[in-house]
């Protein structure tokens, strides 16, 4: 592992005061307005954390650990938007508290659930904390930038060629097999993401080659089919030939947003034009009636009332990417904001439910709360409005811009202890995991 060191002290920002106001006052218009209240919505989402600034706790049932792990990832985009660092311990403490023995997110303690996609979602997350240069002040734990890498070796070492050419299988122990046979584009599709980030971030050719094999096997399949859908998955036993048709609004982000950072590290047009196809096939989690034109809807489920609780926070991340993907595809800006900007108006009338009034709703185009929520539908409004001002923050940060924060932005003012930065031109699945003892 090669470091660099900082050419200077990272300085801590400055704490920003955000005032709070009910969704229901949303002024699209207004930057503040938005933040104002995205700062009830993120207040509520975290009503149902019960961990701390110095303790990890996971979310209450019905909700999995991959869940908390997307849910910090919401309010990393919250504290990056707004610039509100109020929550900026509690989401440290959490990502790093669930690090594993190997810093690489396989934490024994969810061996029984976790998957390919649910590591995915925590890496998702940390790869965020490295292109903001979000604090890690604790020298004993490798770099945002370092897990992630873990991350992707982890994920990248479970490359399954038993049967279907390639691809990530959905689960990873046989003590849970339900999804030992069946290769899902959430679990695929995390690992191209998560190459693609890396590659801008490092420079890295190595990551540059899995993106592009990912998606080309994802294609050659046909889980992204000639249109651009992304399919849920086929199975193994059938030699993926038995695709699932079925299609979800955040799993074709996932690859969107994948498709447009390697727009700009290759530069090749290419992955603009996939990205533009991706989000042209998108429209169809859009206008599930004649009266709700342009509302975000998660057809599989949504209007058939059959979505679970894992469903009820895809919205969120469909939000994320596709507002994200605005950064390095401009030309997608005009199509984001007519579908994204009526979605977060409807998302805001929604927030409406609840003993304070600030609860936000499940079908945002019943015009009002729908006496559903819980915290997949915070999140979802929560992405849903915050991502009106994307494009009003900083691009995540590469190569020698990446930095280790090793002070807390509500910390005194000051210069931060100088950092180093794990940037390298090594072969990713060469370079070693910085572990820590299991004692």
């Amino acid at each position: 592992m090669r470091f660099v060191k900082s050419q200077h002290p990272v300085v801590a920002a400055v704490p920003v005061l955000i005032a709070a106001a009910l969704p229901k006052d949303l002024n699209m218009t207004d930057p503040t307005s938005v933040k104002a209240v995205t700062k009830t919505i993120a207040a509520e989402a975290m009503s149902y954390y019960k961990g701390n600034e110095t303790a990890f706790v996971d979310l209450d049932p019905p909700y999995y650990w991959w869940q908390c792990g997307a849910f910090f990832g919401s309010m990393l985009d919250y504290t990056h938007f707004t610039g509100d660092n109020t929550y900026e311990k509690t989401i440290h403490t959490a990502l790093v508290q669930q690090r594993g023995p190997d810093n690489d997110f396989m934490l024994p303690t969810h061996f029984g659930q976790e998957g390919n996609d649910d590591q995915a979602m925590w890496g998702f997350s940390i790869m965020a904390a490295a292109e903001r240069n979000f604090p890690q002040p604790d020298p004993n734990i490798p770099s945002w930038l370092q897990l992630s890498e873990n991350i992707w070796n982890s994920m990248v070492s479970r490359w399954n060629t038993t049967a279907c050419n390639g691809g990530l299988l959905w689960q990873i122990f046989a003590s849970n097999p339900n999804g030992l046979d069946y290769k899902n584009t959430v679990s695929n599709g995390g690992l191209f993401q998560l190459s693609a980030r890396l590659a801008r971030a490092t420079g890295n050719q190595t990551y540059i080659e899995w993106a592009e094999k990912v998606w080309d096997w994802t294609q050659a399949v046909g889980l992204i089919d000639p249109d651009y859908n992304v399919q849920d998955g086929a199975h193994s036993r059938h030699n993926c030939t038995d695709i699932n048709p079925v299609s979800f609004s955040y799993t074709a982000s996932i690859y969107m947003y994948g498709a447009a950072v390697m727009s700009d590290v290759t530069g090749d047009q290419k992955w603009t034009e996939r990205t533009e196809k991706i989000l042209e096939a998108a429209k169809s989690f859009f206008s599930p009636f004649e009266n709700a034109t342009n509302i975000m809807y998660e057809h599989a489920c949504e209007h058939v009332g059959t979505c679970n609780t894992d469903m009820r926070s895809f919205k969120a991340y469909f939000s994320r990417f596709t507002y994200q993907s605005t950064w390095f595809v401009p030309s997608i800006i005009p199509t984001v904001n007519e579908l994204f900007h009526t979605s977060a108006e409807a998302a805001a009338r929604s927030c409406t439910g609840g003993a304070a009034g600030t609860s936000c709703g499940h079908r945002w185009y019943t015009g009002g709360f729908d006496g559903e929520t819980g915290l997949g539908e915070q999140m979802s409004a929560l992405e849903t409005i915050q991502g009106v001002i994307v494009n009003q923050v900083s691009l995540p940060f590469k190569g020698d811009e990446i930095k280790v924060v090793r002070q807390f932005s509500s910390s005194p003012a000051g210069p931060a202890t100088p950092s180093e930065d794990s940037s390298s031109g090594a072969t990713p699945a060469r370079r070693r995991n910085l572990r820590r003892s299991r004692s």
